[in-house]
């Protein structure tokens, strides 16, 4: 290789391996930043000495120094931050003040804390929470639901279980938010949020969605067998009990609401791959291209049938359930 190659490739090495440094200092400063660490004196005094320190080992005139330097503080930011524990113990926003918990005796599933809170407006509500027995026999259908806030791209998505008795328990997997910290997706791609399952009654987490928020929402039937459908019930009971113990961090890219369901369905990873993964807003045409859905229509036919129609001013009543899965009027869904 001649010396003009020697150099052009030293070059590049050198314009990669700063790439890379930047890189990683990014990451560490935002870790911190987004860190749960306490006080936030301490929080914001590490945040800004980290890019400082990497400086100033990277200034060095020794280059073994300089390495050491940077590897020590590298070394130690991944110690941290692969060591930090989540926790149960924070002080929570209320919705997530009060976690669901599951105790098993044969085929009843017995879920304590069932959230049902009364939304008189986006941020005034009043708490409410219920315990109640499920038959796993009795399991009968499960509804996917995607609520879309803003754009195509990104929606919420979370699963709906229901029972031959006409009952139905909801399961949303959402980042548990703590009081002092407003909510930030950024922040979700670290250590800042734990996972949280919420367990709730239709009224609360589909109803504050289509008669509160008023978000686009939609309702699909997923075709799973029995056995199947019980399969996955009985996986999220089993998470939401292992988070009351073993508390697990949330993370935006690879453990969110649409990977959640992923993981408890026991799903391939070329699905878990599927770049509608991260767009969540397009999660039900991956499920109806994996035949989970009726693909007996076409889907824009199916969605628009799907979308859930509220009259004017509607309230969740007892009845919500029953409401929002009557046949649909013919609708033009804008989205589509």
């Amino acid at each position: 290789m001649s010396a003009q190659k020697q150099s052009r490739w030293r070059r590049a090495g050198k314009a990669a391996g700063l790439a890379l440094l930047v890189l990683l200092v990014l990451f560490g400063t935002a870790a911190l930043y987004y860190s749960t660490l306490e006080p936030d004196g301490l929080r914001i005094a590490l945040t800004v000495l980290f890019p400082l320190l990497v400086a100033g080992a990277s200034r060095l005139p020794n280059r073994l120094a300089s390495r050491t330097g940077i590897g020590t503080l590298f070394g130690a930011l991944g110690l941290w931050y692969v060591t930090d524990p989540p926790r149960n113990d924070r002080e929570w926003q209320g919705e997530y003040a009060v976690p669901a918990d599951v105790t098993m005796d044969g085929n009843l599933a017995h879920i304590r804390n069932i959230r049902n809170f009364i939304y008189w407006t986006t941020q005034d509500y009043t708490p409410r929470y219920y315990d109640a027995t499920y038959n796993l026999g009795d399991l009968s259908s499960v509804d996917l639901v995607t609520s879309y806030w803003a754009g195509n791209a990104i929606a919420h998505v979370f699963l709906s279980f229901g029972f031959r008795d006409g009952r139905h328990v909801a399961m949303s997997i959402e980042t548990r938010r703590q009081k002092k910290f407003q909510y930030s997706t950024i922040a979700g791609f670290f250590h800042h949020y734990e996972i949280f399952y919420v367990t709730a009654d239709e009224r609360d987490l589909i109803g504050v969605r289509t008669d509160v928020r008023h978000e686009r929402v939609y309702l699909y039937r997923l075709t799973l067998s029995a056995s199947e459908r019980r399969r996955l019930f009985e996986s999220y009971l089993r998470e939401i009990h292992t988070l009351v113990q073993h508390p697990a961090w949330y993370n935006t890219l690879t453990d969110n609401c649409t990977t959640g369901i992923l993981t408890r369905a026991q799903a391939r990873l070329r699905y878990r791959l599927d770049w509608r993964v991260l767009l969540s807003g397009y999660t039900a045409s991956l499920a109806y291209d994996l035949g989970l859905l009726d693909t007996r229509i076409p889907f824009p036919e199916l969605k628009a049938q799907s979308r859930i129609q509220r009259p004017a001013n509607a309230s969740p009543d007892a009845d919500y359930s029953e409401e929002i899965r009557s046949k649909p009027h013919e609708i033009n869904d804008p989205a589509d």
